[in-house]
């Protein structure tokens, strides 16, 4: 057994590609291309639907599923709060941070120092929100016991650019490295979510104290997973509609995956297993794949 304790995931579980239903698939191509230096990496046809792999370098960071004939998203309703990709330093932040605001499709949401992170917020022309970030090294995280502090402090996005950005990381492009450091949900309650996210999936509580929200995670990490109900309190489950349509989570072994299955019969849960993921619906009908590493964007596309 990779993890010690069979009732939470691995220290080191991570996040994988989020998979987005969209209604226009070549503009959202451009604009994630455009403003987060992603390159296409492969696409699949399955029926009337068109799937395709965004990245940097060889990392998935998005599939965009191309679903026309859906609703487009509702601000209300449970789905995604946000997508988080996390990049390895400030210059790289700070050159996507730019690509993004120079963007006219773009809509800045804002900015904030949390303390264990530097965040800049977007919402793209489908209404997805976006977070680009920056992690502080883990050494000056403070702890309150079993919580980490996390604040919301105005950063000051002009001042951060100029001490950041550098011509070298803006013409690097896509070959920086980037990944998916976290994915934020709405939800309608937060015991609901706290049962299936926290005692079904196994992630471990790191921060409960805010209003309306709760984050967690895996290896002690400030978050890989938050809920909040700040625009969904009392929402029933999804309709169906363009947006999030997968959240993946990636586990270090196939003992990993059992005690995960352990975890989800005991609660009563439906799920499915080809034995490199599981997959499962939260209260809400969003859906959650854990799987092993090395996915290929073939593996990807078959989602």
């Amino acid at each position: 057994m990779s993890s010690t304790d069979e009732r939470v995931l691995d220290p080191e579980t991570s996040m994988g590609a989020v998979t987005l239903r969209v209604g226009d698939l070549e503009g959202m191509t451009a604009y994630y291309a455009t403003a987060f230096a992603m390159e296409p990496l492969e696409e699949r046809s399955r029926a009337r639907e068109v799937h395709r792999v965004l990245g940097r370098g060889t990392t998935p960071l998005v599939r965009l599923v191309h679903t026309p004939d859906l609703p487009v998203v509702d601000p209300r309703q449970p789905g995604l709060f946000h997508t988080a990709f996390l990049f390895d330093d400030r210059a790289s932040l700070a050159a996507t941070v730019l690509r993004a605001a120079q963007d006219p499709r773009s809509r800045f949401v804002g900015s904030s120092d949390h303390l264990v992170s530097e965040a800049f917020y977007f919402t793209d022309p489908e209404g997805n929100g976006v977070e680009l970030y920056t992690d502080r090294d883990r050494s000056t995280w403070i702890h309150d016991g079993e919580q980490i502090r996390m604040a919301t402090a105005y950063l000051d996005p002009d001042d951060y650019l100029r001490r950041h950005l550098s011509q070298a990381a803006v013409d690097a492009g896509p070959s920086l490295a980037g990944k998916v450091g976290h994915v934020h949900l709405q939800v309608g309650d937060l015991t609901s979510a706290r049962e299936f996210y926290v005692d079904a999936i196994g992630f471990e509580p790191t921060q409960t104290g805010y209003p309306g929200a709760v984050f967690a995670s895996a290896g002690g990490y400030h978050h890989h997973i938050a809920m909040n109900t700040w625009n969904s309190r009392g929402a029933g489950p999804r309709a169906a509609s363009l947006g999030l349509g997968d959240v993946s989570v990636t586990v270090p072994a196939r003992d990993d995956l059992d005690a995960l299955a352990v975890r989800l019969r005991g609660r009563g849960l439906q799920f499915a297993d080809d034995g490199r993921a599981i997959t499962v619906d939260d209260p809400w009908g969003t859906q959650v794949t854990v799987g092993l590493p090395d996915l290929t964007t073939d593996e990807l596309l078959a989602r």
